[in-house]
């Protein structure tokens, strides 16, 4: 055991001491990005937006088929191949457009 503790200290070579700064400059990087990723979903994903009406007044015989929606209007794509755009706000169609 006395032997062990006589030897020299090697010092450690300068392309090993750049990889280790590289591993925790690399490590916290990525931690950080993490974060931000997280923080930018719950601040996106909390937005409040209007609500929607529990019921749309469709046309006589409309059938939906897909919805998409905005920050101030949705719109309801028909089997006829119709979209109809409504105002988010008051319900009103704003517009229909024929599909050809």
């Amino acid at each position: 055991m006395d032997e062990l503790s006589e030897l020299p200290e090697q010092e450690e070579p300068a392309n090993l001491r750049f990889l280790r700064r590289m591993v925790t400059v690399l490590t916290t990087v990525m931690i950080v990005g993490v974060l931000v990723v997280i923080g930018l979903l719950v601040t996106r994903l909390s937005s409040e937006s209007p609500i929607l009406p529990s019921e749309i007044a469709l046309p006589d015989g409309a059938k939906p088929v897909a919805f998409t929606q905005a920050a101030d209007w949705y719109a309801i794509v028909t089997d006829a191949n119709e979209i109809l755009i409504f105002d988010r706000f008051t319900g009103a169609l704003q517009q229909t457009v024929t599909v050809e």
